[in-house]
């Protein structure tokens, strides 16, 4: 047998396949058209009905952001991870507090995402109480993720088209409700974006603090640099596009549902998780209640089990490098090839989530997390263009400079008590690194010589 010829062979690699527009409508379906309709209720309370100005201040910063993760893609293609930009940039302590504040978010997505599901449930059948619905998710998301049951992108694409044709079904029935019922007139077109009996700086902010969660996902394009033609630019130009059209269709969605429901009205606290069906049920009936109820309840259900699933191979990797304890964290099931270990602690992490805290903290929390990872890669694309790269772009230093203050801003104006105790979070993930790193050094000085 020759075995040199065999060498010889090209090894098979991804085929790079995609184009601008894929990668556009791949981020679309990632971040989902229905984005703001869940934090609607949320935001709307919190910004005191200024949904629309919370929605276009959060994309401001996203689209600096976007712009330092396409570039940082360019200088690691293969990687696609804040938590690489960083370590790699700045310095590895710093990319593993960013990977730690990822795991966080990871951790409290299928939290939101069961208490939004439960509260959505309730609307349907009233009867049974939040926690038997609570309970019967979190079994849901766990049971599938044993299973290894995940979508496929075909799928995933019939599901977005779904969506995508009943937010036009809402736009069409708010059209009709606005000309026909609410009816305003003059500077009432305007209240959406600014209304000076209610708003207050400190509420915009805090809701914007909030309302970036419409976004959180774009950064999964960067993933696909090995599979898309001239990935250099059209990564970053997926990214940015990806931003800037959900934050213009979400800009719209919530537009018409602050005509329709005014934000001089709060929200009761037995709605507000759902606050968009209860502006669909206003301007569509019963049909359009049940049809977007639905819709979003499938979508948060998906993003659930999806954000389970990605948190599960996240601890199973930081197990494997022995960032975490390897015997329990860094092991597959010889069956089913499965972090069967991971898939457990998360399910009754996610359980006693949906039971210790609200919607609103545990979006915040999340966003407590994503901010850190925003802020160190604007910092690492910084650092990168403006003082190692000979490569010329435009704006080296402004750009992620404008990234950084505003996502710091931005993560300021979350709520307190989300950043003691992401901060809490930070400090036992930092007292874990130390005590690995021991244990490591540790072993390796008991290695025979």
């Amino acid at each position: 047998m020759d075995v040199t010829a065999d060498r010889d062979l090209p090894v098979p690699g991804l085929r790079r396949t995609l184009k601008l527009h894929h990668l556009i409508l791949y981020g679309i379906i990632i971040i989902q058209p229905t984005a703001p309709m869940s934090i609607y209720g949320v935001v709307s309370n919190a910004a005191r009905g200024h949904v629309v100005t919370t929605i276009l201040i959060a994309m401001v910063a996203m689209l600096f952001t976007a712009v330092s993760y396409g570039r940082m893609a360019r200088v690691y293609p293969s990687a696609g991870s804040a938590y690489t930009y960083v370590g790699k940039e700045i310095h590895p302590l710093a990319g593993y507090v960013v990977g730690w504040s990822m795991l966080m978010d990871y951790m409290l997505n299928p939290i939101i995402c069961a208490i939004w599901c439960s509260a959505a449930a309730q609307n349907i059948l009233p009867q049974i109480p939040y926690a038997a619905w609570a309970l019967a998710f979190v079994l849901v998301f766990t049971g599938l993720n044993l299973f290894g049951v995940q979508t496929s992108s075909r799928v995933n694409a019939l599901l977005a088209l779904g969506m995508s044709i009943v937010v036009v079904v809402f736009i069409a029935d708010a059209i009709r409700y606005i000309a026909l019922a609410a009816r305003p007139v003059g500077g009432q077109w305007l209240l959406p974006f600014y209304d000076p009996a209610t708003f207050a700086p400190g509420r915009l902010f805090h809701g914007a603090s909030i309302a970036v969660l419409t976004y959180i996902g774009f950064d999964g394009i960067s993933t696909m640099s090995e599979e898309v033609e001239n990935p250099r630019r059209n990564i970053l130009l997926a990214t940015v596009f990806t931003c800037f059209a959900i934050g213009v269709l979400s800009a719209i969605e919530v537009y018409l549902a602050q005509l329709v429901w005014p934000g001089r009205t709060p929200f009761p606290a037995s709605m507000v998780n759902t606050a968009f069906v209860q502006v669909a049920l206003r301007v569509g009936g019963n049909f359009l209640f049940q049809l977007l109820n639905a819709t979003l309840l499938i979508a948060n259900m998906g993003s659930g089990i999806a954000a389970q699933f990605g948190a599960a191979r996240l601890l199973y990797g930081m197990g494997r490098a022995d960032a975490l304890p390897r015997r329990f964290f860094g092991v597959v099931s010889p069956k089913t090839r499965i972090p069967r270990n991971n898939v457990l602690l998360l399910g009754a992490v996610t359980l006693l989530g949906t039971f210790l805290l609200t919607f609103e903290r545990g979006a915040e929390l999340l966003n407590f997390g994503a901010f850190i990872a925003f802020i160190g890669v604007n910092a690492a694309a910084l650092i990168h263009y403006k003082f190692r790269s000979q490569e010329k772009v435009a704006l080296p230093a402004l750009a992620p400079l404008c990234g950084i203050l505003i996502c710091t801003f931005i993560w300021l104006n979350l709520n307190r008590d989300a950043k003691l105790l992401g901060a809490a979070w930070i400090a036992v993930g930092l007292l874990l690194y130390f005590v690995m790193r021991k244990r490591t050094a540790g072993a390796a000085l008991e290695l025979p010589q």
